[in-house]
């Protein structure tokens, strides 16, 4: 058995996750382990398994044309710090009890060194129409080779300082600019900060009115764009809960996230037609939207063809009554 790729020293974070990769080859395909030893003097190699840890590593191996295996470890601690050793071999005697193989484990090692997240100190301020958001990094930490400001997958703002504190400025309303962002150390390894603009939720219909025909399903959406998520949605029509006047069974609710849509199955013209609110709940309070629904008779789409059929008769009938009642024009002799 021989290595292909081996796995490579990493410097991680506590609460952060790591990952390990090893692939051999071999005939027969070689079997893979993973073992680990601390930086305790007394601690010996130990095997691992997936789920050990109390269920924080996970080992996923394949063995096709040849062998390969990744380790995961998630929320590191200190204690995971240490040489974490990918053992190959192909023996048919390599996991005897008693017998010793006559080709010994290839072994290819690499350090994971976890280190104690600094702690930092996140703020959101409103200043004159402005929102300014700041990070203060306290605690022993490597050296800063700048900052970064992200939301989402989007760069906001960059430098290349060597500050424990940084911040960024935003114009606007903590309403238009909520959500989650991050104040990003380049240290090694990176640090992240986390800063949320949170507010109560703002509400959006879709479609401020929508129209349906009787007897078909009418949909009306609302949405939430802002942060933090909606926790509870619940729908009212004419101040009733639709959950308590739902004694047909007609009206459905579907609630995911920042999105509630309700369906309301065979529309009736007199009993859907009206204002309906969708009423978001988080943490920081609620807010509604209102959607009014239209419902149109089957036949509405056949009046206009009514319509022009009907100036059609008549204009036929008037023309023939006309040609009946003429005068016949005169006869020279």
């Amino acid at each position: 058995a021989g290595f292909i790729k081996s796995p490579l020293s990493q410097k991680r974070l506590t609460q952060d996750s790591v990952e390990l990769y090893c692939e051999a080859i071999g005939n027969p395909i070689p079997e893979i382990q993973w073992w680990f030893e601390g930086n305790d003097p007394n601690e010996t190699y130990a095997q691992l398994w997936d789920g050990a840890r109390q269920d924080r590593v996970k080992i996923n191996a394949t063995y096709n044309l040849h062998s390969t295996s990744t380790i995961y470890i998630a929320n590191l601690t200190s204690d995971d710090s240490g040489m974490y050793e990918c053992r190959a071999s192909n023996d048919p005697d390599r996991n005897h009890l008693s017998k010793s193989p006559k080709v010994k484990w290839i072994r290819s090692q690499a350090n994971v060194f976890v280190i104690e997240r600094p702690d930092i100190k996140a703020h959101v301020a409103e200043d004159s129409g402005k929102l300014v958001l700041t990070c203060n990094m306290s605690g022993p930490y490597s050296t800063i080779k700048g900052h970064e400001w992200v939301r989402g997958d989007k760069v906001l703002q960059k430098d290349e300082t060597d500050s424990a504190f940084t911040s960024y400025t935003i114009e606007g309303k903590m309403e238009e600019h909520s959500g989650m962002y991050e104040c990003v150390y380049k240290t090694n390894p990176e640090i992240r900060g986390q800063v949320n603009i949170s507010v109560a939720p703002q509400v959006m219909a879709y479609k401020k009115s929508e129209h349906g025909n009787e007897g078909d399903t009418g949909v009306l959406t609302c949405k939430n764009p802002s942060f933090p998520p909606v926790t509870t949605w619940s729908w009212y029509k004419n101040g009733q809960g639709v959950s308590a006047v739902n004694a047909s069974g007609r009206y459905i609710i579907k609630s995911s996230g920042n999105k509630t849509e309700l369906r309301i199955l065979k529309l009736n013209i007199e009993e859907d037609t009206g204002d309906y609110r969708c009423n978001a709940t988080n943490s920081y309070g609620s807010g509604d939207a209102t959607v009014n629904l239209r419902v149109r008779s089957r036949l509405a789409a056949l009046w206009p063809f009514l319509g022009i059929v009907a100036e059609v008769l008549v204009l036929v009938t008037i023309i023939f009554i006309y040609e009946k009642r003429r005068k016949p024009d005169e006869v020279l002799d």
